[in-house]
């Protein structure tokens, strides 16, 4: 099992930054895959950017590419959303997930989930 626990959302402005972390707790942090995935009002689960538990493989959808940067820190349990240049199409609920398999696009995929941070990016 383990714990994930998503911070750092908020409102912010259309070209702004927001780094979003999410802290894991309970089995070792190193082996699993990681992803942040975001939901829109009204709107379904997305895919965002995924992490392999070594680092090596990265999945960015085409709407924050070359914006949204994933990053992990294995010592401190954690990993990073580097989100810049916001647009307001960007606002949603987001949230990270893990798993013990390989990396994929699918939310069904993932075991473990955190309860998400709500981003509002104004216009």
């Amino acid at each position: 099992q383990v714990q994930l626990v998503e911070s750092g959302g908020g409102l912010v402005q259309a070209g702004d930054s927001l780094r979003l972390s999410c802290a894991a707790s309970g089995r070792t942090f190193s082996v699993y895959t990681l992803a942040w995935f975001r939901q829109a009002p009204g709107k379904g689960r997305e895919f965002v950017v995924g992490v392999s538990w070594t680092g090596t493989m990265l999945y960015v959808e085409d709407s924050v590419k070359g914006r949204f940067t994933i990053s992990r820190d294995n010592a401190k349990n954690t990993v990073y959303l580097q989100m810049n240049s916001l647009k307001p199409e960007d606002t949603a609920v987001y949230y990270c997930a893990a798993t013990e398999k390989l990396l994929s696009r699918d939310g069904n995929w993932y075991d473990y989930w955190g309860q998400g941070t709500q981003v509002t990016v104004s216009s």
